[in-house]
């Protein structure tokens, strides 16, 4: 009897491999927040394009994101360090009050501002090393830590003047009256001083010791002990980092209003959260990108760019951007919960 064989199907080249999609997603599965949210920025433009009847997208609408929102872009950089540690810092609001009355103050008193401006500086980073030695020597909460300097922040304001300091320096003005023409673009020496902020963190993150750094402290902090990396310094320099910015940010305010409030910057903290998580900053830490920060700021000058063209009430910018916010935080919890079940 013949032995009988069976026959076994021929299985294809590509059976049991993952696809394109598939491979580009586990690689870069992190970015997805990032891609979301260009793509969400993409169609805010084309949706600003028809409500507005062609009237949205066109340089100078698109070049004023940058110069109404460059104190808001300085602050999401400082914040995107804080979180990218697994912290927050609900500070930079208040802390941008302060240095902006602060800088007012000085350049009121007569003092040159050659040494306003350092003094705005170094005020911001004293409050965020003041923070970080609370989180990192002291055991406290980032929460509670940086709402303690929350309420510094807005109190030294207050201390410095209850009312408006206006500015007439002319240094401090130029950085946001001179408008520098590129072809039919528009910006400001705020506008590049926010850009060069981005590329600067964007390097530090990305390309030194203490970025690397910064992400395994997110990742896993009890592990970045152990491979001996500087967790307790790296992580203060963090706040100190968001507390410099914030200063600037009190600078580029204050040159875009001509004046040092002490109310300003009340809920902008949460402005610069919203930013950097709509730009896919995971808030457990370890993933995320400044550049995306950067998206995130613009996705929030453009529903509020689009909402003050229709005439429609400021609650509806609190609601989209709330929305957005819940939104990407499922994103982020979905790619954390598919990250722990590949290991």
């Amino acid at each position: 009897m013949a032995a009988m064989t069976t026959a076994r199907p021929k299985s294809g080249p590509s059976e049991g491999r993952p696809s394109v999609v598939q491979t580009f997603l586990s690689r870069h599965g992190g970015m997805m927040p990032t891609f979301a949210a260009v793509a969400i920025l993409i169609l805010l433009f084309i949706g600003g394009e028809i409500f507005l009847r062609g009237d949205f997208i066109k340089p100078l609408t698109i070049s004023n994101l940058l110069i109404n929102y460059a104190y808001l872009l300085v602050l999401a950089v400082g914040m995107t360090f804080v979180i990218l540690t697994g912290g927050i810092d609900l500070s930079v609001g208040s802390v941008m009050a302060f240095t902006g009355m602060l800088g007012a103050k000085l350049l009121a008193d007569g003092l040159p501002v050659g040494i306003a401006v350092p003094a705005m500086l170094l005020g911001g980073a004293a409050i965020g090393l003041f923070i970080g030695i609370l989180v990192q020597y002291f055991g406290v909460q980032p929460f509670i830590a940086s709402l303690a300097g929350l309420f510094l922040g807005r109190g030294l304001a207050f201390i410095v003047s209850l009312n408006s300091i206006k500015v007439e320096d002319p240094a401090v003005l130029w950085l946001q009256s001179t408008r520098i023409k590129v072809g039919d673009w528009v910006i400001t020496p705020t506008g590049i001083i926010a850009l060069i902020t981005v590329a600067i963190a964007a390097f530090v993150l990305h390309l030194t010791r203490f970025g690397r750094t910064i992400y395994a402290i997110g990742g896993s902090e009890q592990s970045a002990r152990l491979m001996g990396l500087k967790v307790g310094r790296t992580k203060i320099a963090a706040y100190v980092i968001s507390g410099t910015c914030a200063g600037l940010a009190g600078l580029l305010l204050t040159a875009y209003s001509n004046a040092g409030y002490p109310r300003n910057g009340i809920g902008t903290e949460l402005d610069a959260i919203a930013a950097v998580v709509i730009g896919g900053t995971l808030l457990t830490g370890g993933r995320g990108y400044v550049l995306g920060s950067m998206i995130g700021v613009f996705v929030y000058g453009t529903i509020k760019t689009i909402i003050n063209f229709m005439g429609a009430e400021q609650a509806w910018m609190q609601i989209i951007v709330g929305s957005l916010l819940l939104l990407f935080i499922v994103v982020q919890r979905a790619i954390v919960a598919r990250a722990e079940g590949r290991r």
